[in-house]
C-alpha cells in the first residue's frame, strides 16, 4: 500500500484497473440511482473546480464527492426497465438504474476514481471513449484490464487531461451489452475557459446520445443479433414523444453536445435558425474552419457540439433527417400502397374477411388519425399532437422551444407556442389556379374542366386489432 500511495502521489494515476478488496469495500462511494425518465435541472457543483453544468435531455447527472483531492464516483452496471415514451417500457441493462447511464461532469485537470460495480449476469469493463488516460485504464477486457466479473467492483483512476464531450461504454461482449442499452456520456469542461481559443460560454448546454434499439411489438427486451433492422430510434433511449423538449429564453447562446452509437450515422437538423459545429471528438473547431449550417452528420462513434443563438421565438422541429428515423416500431416488410384503389374489393373482401383493414392508399398519414388498438408495450408508427393536430412523428424528433419570457436556468415545458395575429399559414380562399386532380378522400374524382365530383362512392371499413405481428401485416 506505501508503494502505491507513492505512485499515485507521484503520477496522479494508476497503471490498470485494480479489483477493489473487502476491506476496502466501506471506502466505496455510494451509488446515486435514478428511474425517472424527467430531465434533471443542471446541477452545479458543490466542490472541486467551478463549471457550467449541462442539462442531459431525459438524463441526470452523477453526483460525487471529494476525497483527498480525488473527484469520485461510483457506477453499477446493472439490468434496468427503460420507458421508452409513455405506454411502452423496454428491459435494458444501463448503469444506476437508467440507461442510458448518468452523465459524468468534471474539470480538465480534476483527478477522477470511478468505482464500478457489476450486478449484470456477465462480465464486462468500461471503456472511456475518446479520453487521453493510460493505457491500462482504457477498459478493453483481455486487452488492457481483467473482465469484470458479477458480483465484483472494479476502480478506474485518471486525470482528465483535455476538455471536451466524450462516451463511456463496455468493451466487453460489446455487441449484446450496447445493444442492450449500457453506454453513457461524459462531460470535461475546460480549466480556463478564456485561454481556448474559439471557445465560449453557453447560457444553455444540452447534451444526449443516439441509441438504437430492435425490441418486437408486444416485446420489451431487445434482439442484440440486429446489425441494421432497428424498429425504435431513440434519443437517450426515449422516442417521440417521450423526449422532453430543449427549453431557451430568446437570446441565450446555446450547445447542443450529441454522441453517436448507433449502428448508422444521424443527419441532426434543426428549424429556424443555422448553427456551427464547435467541437468534435478532437477537441475545439478553430474558429476560421467552422461554417453556418442546419444540418450536421454525426457519424458512428462520433460525437459533436454545435452552438447557436436562440434568437427566433416558437416551437422549432428538431430531429433525424433520415425519414424512417422519426417512426416508431417499424415494420420492414409493409408493401406500399399508394395509387392501388381498394373501392372495387372492398366489398368483396369484407364478405370473407370482416375485419379486413384499408391503410396506405393515400400514403401513410392515415396510420396517424386512426388511433387505433396496439399490441401491449409497443407504440404507434406516428404519434405526438400539436395545437393544430396530429404531428405524425415518432422517434428521434423533438422540439426546442424558445421563448422571449422563459427564465435564466429554468427548463419546464412552458407549453404550446402562441403565434402573433397572422403569422400561421393559412387556406387560400380565393379563385383556384391549381385545379385539383388527386381521387377525394371521400372516393371520389374530379372532373377538372369543372372541379365538380364526377362521382361519390362511399366505403365502410372496419379497423381491426393488429395480431402478434403488429403492424408488418
Amino acid at each position: 500500500m506505501t508503494n502505491r500511495r507513492q505512485f499515485l502521489s507521484g503520477a496522479g494515476v494508476l497503471a490498470s484497473a485494480a479489483v477493489v478488496s473487502k476491506a476496502a469495500m466501506g471506502a466505496v462511494p455510494e451509488a446515486a440511482q435514478q428511474v425517472s425518465a424527467n430531465m434533471a435541472p443542471p446541477v452545479f457543483p458543490s466542490a472541486g473546480r467551478p463549471y457550467n453544468p449541462v442539462v442531459t435531455l431525459n438524463g441526470w447527472t452523477l453526483p460525487f464527492r471529494m476525497k483527498n483531492g480525488w473527484k469520485e464516483f461510483h457506477l453499477v452496471a446493472e439490468p434496468v426497465i427503460r420507458e421508452i415514451a409513455p405506454g411502452m417500457k423496454a428491459r435494458l441493462w444501463g448503469y444506476n438504474g437508467q440507461s442510458p447511464g448518468p452523465t459524468i461532469e468534471v474539470v480538465e485537470g480534476d483527478k477522477v476514481r470511478l468505482f464500478v460495480t457489476n450486478k449484470l449476469p456477465e462480465h464486462t469493463t468500461i471503456h472511456w471513449h475518446g479520453q487521453r488516460l493510460p493505457n491500462g485504464m482504457d477498459g478493453v477486457g483481455g486487452l488492457n484490464q481483467p473482465q469484470i466479473n458479477p458480483g465484483k467492483t472494479y476502480v478506474y483512476e485518471f486525470e482528465a487531461r483535455r476538455p471536451g464531450t466524450f462516451m463511456y461504454h463496455p468493451h466487453a461482449d460489446e455487441m449484446t451489452q450496447m445493444a442492450m442499452g449500457m453506454m453513457g456520456l461524459w462531460i470535461t469542461h475546460p480549466k480556463n475557459p478564456k485561454t481556448l481559443p474559439g471557445y465560449q460560454d453557453c447560457d444553455r448546454d444540452f447534451c444526449f446520445l443516439l441509441n438504437a434499439y430492435d425490441i418486437e411489438p408486444g416485446s420489451a427486451v431487445p434482439k442484440v443479433n440486429t446489425m441494421l433492422d432497428f424498429n425504435l430510434w431513440t434519443w437517450n433511449s426515449r422516442a417521440f414523444p417521450g423526449i422532453d423538449p430543449l427549453v431557451c429564453r430568446q437570446g441565450d447562446r446555446v450547445r447542443v453536445r450529441v454522441g453517436n452509437l448507433t449502428m448508422t450515422n444521424h443527419p441532426i437538423h434543426l428549424h429556424g435558425h443555422e448553427f456551427v459545429v464547435t467541437q468534435t471528438d478532437g477537441g475545439i473547431v478553430p474558429p476560421s474552419a467552422r461554417w453556418p449550417e442546419v444540418t450536421t452528420d454525426i457519424a458512428v462513434g462520433q460525437m459533436r457540439a454545435f452552438e447557436f443563438v436562440a434568437t427566433e421565438p416558437g416551437d422549432w422541429a428538431f430531429h433525424c433527417h433520415k425519414s424512417h428515423h422519426t417512426m416508431n416500431a417499424m415494420g420492414h416488410d409493409v408493401p406500399t400502397m399508394i395509387g392501388v384503389d381498394h373501392r372495387e374489393v372492398v366489398s368483396k373482401i369484407t364478405k370473407l374477411i370482416p375485419e379486413y383493414m384499408v391503410m396506405g392508399e393515400r400514403g401513410m398519414a392515415d396510420m396517424g388519425e386512426m388511433e387505433m388498438p396496439l399490441p401491449d408495450n409497443t407504440l404507434p408508427m406516428m404519434t405526438g399532437t400539436g395545437q393544430f393536430g396530429p404531428i405524425e412523428m415518432g422517434g428521434m424528433f423533438t422540439t426546442v422551444k424558445v421563448r422571449k419570457d422563459q427564465a435564466k436556468n429554468d427548463y419546464k415545458d412552458p407549453g404550446d407556442y402562441t403565434f402573433p395575429k397572422n403569422s400561421v399559414a393559412y387556406e387560400w380562399n380565393g379563385e383556384s389556379m391549381n385545379p385539383i386532380t388527386a381521387p377525394t378522400s371521400r372516393g371520389g374524382d374530379i372532373d377538372p374542366a369543372t372541379g365538380k365530383v364526377k362521382e361519390i362512392r362511399e366505403m365502410t371499413v372496419t379497423v381491426r386489432k393488429p395480431g402478434q405481428n403488429g403492424h408488418k401485416h
